[in-house]
């Protein structure tokens, strides 16, 4: 059996249950804080920053180029997570791609519903932009932090500011929940329990408008997008939300590309070090951010 599969038989038979019973966000909160301090394997010479005046830390493994830098916004359906949780997995993506990652905290859900998330987003973007210009600047997340970061372009582009590109890692880019692969994969899927997801989108929206495009970027106006790169697994609910975003995406005259992948659990790029997928994923991950930027790089040689 291959170390994908036996983590698929883990997260399907351990972790999915677990989430399905999950009583609250705050839970769910310090279940993955506990998760991530024993199961993601940090890379040696890992640096972990806190940004100056800002809810953003500095994320580095190795020699980095300062000019330029990464954008990330974490997942855990804006009700757990943070820049901690991910600072393994994004100092590998900081070692493969010679850039600094600048992770994002931003209010959660049970503290601060929408558009909280969406607005500290903001708020990290006009930070860090103090530092680098935004065509130095690559954004990214995973799952809800891949759907803020693609609603925080689609805001960005509408006030004339373009970012170097954006990746997300298994995008949740509709909380109208429209997506088909939500049936379709609801007992492939080796973590997410569908049956919670509409009792999650109550939690975060509280109240508001589904189809507003600060939370669903899925259905905001795109305007001149940037190169865009998405992988999502062929067997995970938000398979359709990644799959679809790209499709809008290239239909506004992007450049968007949706890798797929067979079978491997959502957000498997946070499992570097146990699974080979993972270090695969983060590695065509940094290859994509270096040729968002290297236009630049080009042109001042």
């Amino acid at each position: 059996m291959s170390r994908l599969a036996l983590l698929n038989f883990g997260l399907r038979h351990i972790a999915r249950p677990f989430l399905a019973r999950t009583k609250t966000p705050a839970h769910a909160e310090a279940d993955f804080r506990r998760t991530a301090r024993f199961a993601f394997l940090r890379p040696k010479g890992l640096r972990f920053e806190p940004f100056p005046d800002a809810a953003i830390a500095r994320i580095t493994c190795g020699p980095v180029d300062d000019s330029a830098g990464i954008l990330y916004f974490h997942g855990g359906g804006y009700v757990a997570g943070s820049a901690w949780t991910h600072r393994a997995m994004l100092g590998r993506l900081s070692k493969l791609s010679g850039l600094p990652v600048y992770a994002a905290d931003y209010r959660l859900a049970q503290v601060a519903p929408f558009p909280a998330a969406f607005d500290d987003a903001r708020s990290a973007w006009d930070a860090l932009c103090q530092q680098l210009p935004a065509d130095r600047i690559v954004l990214g997340g995973d799952s809800a932090g891949g759907g803020l970061s693609l609603a925080l372009l689609a805001s960005l582009l509408h006030d004339g500011i373009r970012p170097a590109g954006l990746f997300a890692f298994s995008p949740w880019t509709d909380l109208t929940l429209s997506g088909a692969s939500l049936a379709a994969n609801e007992a492939k899927d080796a973590i997410l329990p569908r049956a919670r997801m509409d009792e999650l989108c109550e939690t975060v929206l509280d109240g508001a408008d589904p189809t507003d495009p600060r939370v669903s970027p899925l259905l905001a106006q795109w305007v001149d997008p940037p190169p865009v790169y998405v992988q999502a697994s062929e067997s995970e609910i938000l398979y359709d939300d990644g799959r679809r975003m790209v499709e809008r995406l290239n239909a506004a005259g992007g450049e968007a590309t949706f890798d797929a992948w067979p079978d491997c659990p959502h957000v498997w790029q946070i499992f570097d070090g146990w699974i080979p997928e993972a270090r695969d994923a983060l590695t065509r991950t940094a290859d994509f951010a270096n040729r968002c930027l290297s236009p630049r790089l080009q042109s001042e040689n």
